[in-house]
C-alpha cells in the first residue's frame, strides 16, 4: 500500500475544498506575459500620450474624464492579478505605472504653467529615490512592506491631477489646485521618510540576527 488514504486524495471528502478555477489558472511568480501585466503595460504606455494631450489641449472635461478612467484602472490590473496569481514583474510594474501616469500629468500641467514646478520636482525626486532605495534593499534580501499611508498618498496625487485637469472654474479653483498639489507633495515626502525609517529598522534587525 502507498500509505495515502483515500481521504487524503484531491477531490476526496477529507481533502478540503477543491481548488477554484482562479487557483488552477494561476501564473507562476516569475511569469511576465500575464493579463494583469498587459493591463499595466497599457497604463505605462498611456503616460507619454497623456502628457502630450495635456500639454497640447490643457485642462478640459475630456481629459479630466480620461484621467478618472486611468486612475481607476489601477484597480483593474490588481483585480486580475488576484484572480490569476500575482507575479514579481507585476509587483514592479504596477507601482511604476502609477508613478509614470501621475508624473506625466503633473509635468504637463507644469509645462503649461497651470501649477508650480517645485512640488512636481519634489514628488518626482521622492518617487525615483524610493524606487532606487527599494531596489538596493531588495538585493540585500529586505522587502519593505507597503503602508496604508501610501494609498492616501496616491489618492491625494490623483485628486491633485484631477483638479488640475478640470476647466478653470474661477480664482478659487486655481487656488484649490495649488493647495492640492502641495498637499500631495508633502504627503509624498512624508511617506518616503516613513519607508526610509522602515527600511533602516529592517536592515538593523537583519544585521542583528
Amino acid at each position: 500500500m502507498s500509505g495515502i488514504s483515500p481521504a487524503g486524495r484531491a477531490g476526496s471528502p477529507g481533502a478540503g475544498p477543491a481548488p477554484t478555477q482562479a487557483q488552477r489558472s494561476s501564473f507562476g511568480s516569475t511569469a511576465i506575459l500575464t493579463p494583469a501585466n498587459a493591463v499595466t503595460m497599457v497604463r505605462v504606455l498611456a503616460a507619454p500620450v497623456l502628457l502630450a494631450l495635456i500639454w497640447r489641449w490643457g485642462p478640459s472635461w475630456g481629459l479630466a474624464i480620461t484621467w478618472l478612467v486611468l486612475s481607476c484602472s489601477d484597480g483593474l490590473d490588481g483585480w486580475v492579478a488576484r484572480r490569476q496569481g500575482t507575479t514579481r514583474s507585476g509587483a514592479f510594474l504596477d507601482p511604476l505605472a502609477d508613478k509614470l501616469l501621475v508624473l506625466a500629468a503633473l509635468a504637463a500641467l507644469a509645462l503649461r504653467a497651470e501649477i508650480s514646478w517645485l512640488p512636481v520636482d519634489l514628488i518626482a525626486a521622492r518617487e525615483m529615490a524610493m524606487s532606487l532605495y527599494r531596489t538596493v534593499v531588495a538585493r540585500q534580501g529586505i522587502s519593505i512592506p507597503a503602508r496604508k499611508s501610501a494609498k492616501l498618498k496616491t489618492l491625494t496625487q490623483d485628486i491633485a491631477v484631477a483638479l488640475g485637469l478640470l476647466p478653470v472654474l474661477g480664482v478659487r479653483h486655481l487656488g484649490a489646485v495649488q493647495i492640492a498639489v502641495w498637499v500631495a507633495a508633502a504627503l509624498t515626502l512624508w511617506t518616503g521618510l516613513q519607508y526610509g525609517l522602515d527600511g533602516r529598522k529592517l536592515r538593523a534587525s537583519s544585521e542583528a540576527s
